[in-house]
């Protein structure tokens, strides 16, 4: 690691212990580790931008003193193209610092949790339909079914094959929890599940071909991925789910999941 990336890493560690939430999502963190992102650092604060996505930190300790809008001043100097940023655990002095800086509230992401100990229903695959691991030669296919099922999703859909590569060589990849469903005519779908600790597991992609779609398979696959993830022992599993996306945050609530009005990432637009 270089002397910039141990100080973002620092100072990161110190506001995810201070606020709750870590302040740098998976995209940023692969981005800063593949030297994908400009970095402005400080010794007590840092921006990153990769693709057009920022992330702005300040140390705890050196808070409320205006280095906040003075690092995101000089990032909207440098950069005239677009810029969002995530406020993750909507805190309120990125709130603040986005209404003085003329930046618009445009998506609400929530964080949904499940605890394990809740009784899952039993899994029943539509008939026809089996759910199995990941196999080599399944590349292809599962980032065929993501483009599809993600067209209009300004993160996911982007998912090329070398982008899946990159995801799969991380430290918590287990092809066993990147689920797939197929029938005779091929893939239809798939859970990736992911388990950050011995305690926390996630669904963190669930994926149906448009074509397969109204046949249930959004919710036997996430079923499926959280039989998975229990018989692997977590004590909870997490989900992200956009907040405006009813069917899905009622597919997730029937499942036992629930939302918690502090477990919410607030996306920032430059205006």
């Amino acid at each position: 690691m270089s002397a910039t990336t141990d100080r973002v890493e620092e100072i990161a560690a110190e506001a995810a212990a201070a606020d709750g939430a870590d302040p740098l999502d998976e995209a940023a963190r692969i981005a800063l580790a593949d030297g994908g992102v400009d970095v402005v650092a400080e010794d007590d604060a840092f921006a990153l931008v990769h693709d057009g996505d920022l992330s702005l930190v300040v140390r705890p300790s050196a808070r409320s003193r205006g280095l906040g809008s003075a690092l995101l001043g000089r990032v909207e100097e440098s950069y005239g193209g677009p810029l969002v940023a995530w406020s993750h655990g909507n805190h309120p002095a990125a709130a603040r610092l986005a209404a003085t800086h003329g930046w618009v509230r445009v998506r609400d992401l929530w964080v949904m949790r499940r605890p394990s100990a809740r009784t899952l229903p039993p899994l029943e695959p539509p008939a026809g339909v089996t759910i199995r691991s990941w196999r080599d030669g399944d590349a292809a296919d599962v980032v065929a079914v993501n483009a599809a099922a993600f067209a209009d999703h300004p993160e996911q859909g982007a998912m090329d094959e070398a982008n899946l590569a990159r995801r799969m060589a991380e430290p918590w990849f287990d092809p066993a929890g990147l689920l797939v469903a197929e029938d005779a005519s091929g893939v239809l779908g798939f859970h990736w599940t992911k388990q950050h600790d011995d305690r926390l597991g996630e669904v963190y992609v669930v994926g149906v071909a448009p074509a397969a779609q109204g046949r249930g398979l959004g919710k036997v696959l996430t079923l499926a991925g959280l039989h998975h993830l229990v018989g692997l022992g977590v004590d909870e599993v997490l989900l992200y789910v956009e907040s405006d996306n009813a069917p899905a945050v009622a597919v997730y609530s029937r499942l036992g999941f629930e939302h918690a009005a502090a477990d919410t990432h607030v996306q920032y637009r430059r205006g």
